[in-house]
């Protein structure tokens, strides 16, 4: 059964903070005296990232940021020792966030698809990052104009390769029943997880992470019709072994709290290669067939070491790099930003996407 890419649409907020301001941010929020500001300021360069989009609006980060204005919010921080606003307050900031977000995406995935929206038969949500019920399928489904038969699916808190398993799910929905048209939307606001306080465990992740929605809208393909050609041939997985503290995403007190540790690039280049030759394999290529790579940036390191692990050229993951420059890491949304930018450009294919989520796990989509 084949399964096209019909439209893709992206949405970030209206806000998008530099470098310079991040590290403003990071020394309000974390710093706990003039060493870990250098600190953080070092690491922040290191990150890759440039600029990235927040949900917070102007008003409300220069008070937090710079103790300016008289917007009151919980997510100023009260001083040393804080840990920031509560999961709840955290939540509640998602609820009212997401949506918006989440329903640009989709209604610039359903535009350029030339899908109407009363067609799609099964939603397809993903997030990592806010969980509420009703939610953001709810939404979209009032927001679009979606039928009320309309079935859904949530893939929720499998980090950042969350995408690539909601295309596995389109993909099996669209083989068990090819007249469906499935519309995936992946929205992530990964600013309402901000580290507070000083934790080196943490400080990684709060340098790289930011805010944005992709949605994308897959069907057999219509000859004639608006559409990527873009198709969807297979989907792969591997957990990684000894790996299971390399990443970790839960739920706490004071927010969702992620740990990056220092092994994963190390584990992704001893690991990586091996499976892909052997998924690839199972579908008549090599690595060295691969015309073109979406792989999610988990950080520049990360990025180095599936290069080294493949043996990839200097230029073949710029998008990847280029994406995490202007966006930062979305997490889920990424790699669907990236495919965005590689149809856009007219890439070659065959293309594989990969992602990394909590496991350690990788996750492959093949294009051709």
């Amino acid at each position: 059964m084949e399964v096209e890419l019909l439209g893709i649409g992206t949405a970030a907020p209206p806000l998008s903070i530099t470098r310079a301001q991040s590290v403003d941010a990071a020394r309000a929020l974390c710093a706990e005296d003039d060493g870990h500001g250098d600190l953080l300021a070092s690491l922040y360069r290191q990150s890759g990232v440039e600029a990235r989009g927040i949900v917070f609006g102007p008003e409300e980060f220069r008070k937090i940021v710079y103790n300016e204005g008289d917007h009151d919010t919980p997510f100023v921080s009260k001083g040393a020792g804080d840990r920031g606003p509560s999961t709840a307050e955290r939540i509640e900031r998602f609820e009212a966030e997401a949506l918006p977000l989440a329903a640009e995406s989709s209604a610039k995935a359903l535009e350029r698809a030339g899908v109407v929206p009363g067609s799609i038969t099964h939603l397809v949500t993903v997030s990592c990052t806010g969980l509420a019920a009703p939610g953001v399928d709810l939404g979209l489904m009032a927001t679009l104009g979606l039928s009320p038969d309309v079935q859904r699916t949530h893939v929720g808190f499998m980090g950042c390769h969350g995408s690539l398993n909601g295309l596995r799910v389109a993909r099996g929905l669209i083989a068990a029943e090819p007249e469906s048209r499935v519309l995936l939307c992946s929205v992530e606001l990964c600013s309402l997880h901000l580290w507070y306080g000083w934790d080196p465990k943490r400080m990684v992740g709060n340098a790289l992470f930011a805010d944005g929605s992709a949605a994308v809208v897959l069907g057999a393909p219509r000859p004639g019709a608006p559409g990527t050609g873009w198709r969807l041939a297979s989907n792969g997985a591997r957990r990684f072994p000894d790996s299971e503290r390399a990443m970790s995403w839960f739920i706490r007190d004071h927010g969702f709290e992620m740990v990056l540790s220092p092994r994963v690039p190390g584990l992704v280049q001893r690991h990586l290669g091996e499976w892909l030759e052997s998924w690839l394999g199972g579908r008549g290529l090599a690595a060295s067939d691969v015309a073109s790579w979406a792989v999610h940036p988990g950080g520049p390191r990360v990025l180095a070491g599936v290069q080294e692990a493949l043996g990839l050229g200097p230029d073949a993951v710029d998008v990847s790099r280029s994406i995490l420059a202007s966006r930062g890491n979305m997490s889920s949304a990424t790699v669907l930003f990236i495919l965005d930018e590689l149809i856009r450009r007219g890439a070659p294919r065959p293309c594989v996407a990969l992602g990394f989520g909590p496991g350690l796990a990788a996750e492959g989509a093949l294009f051709v």
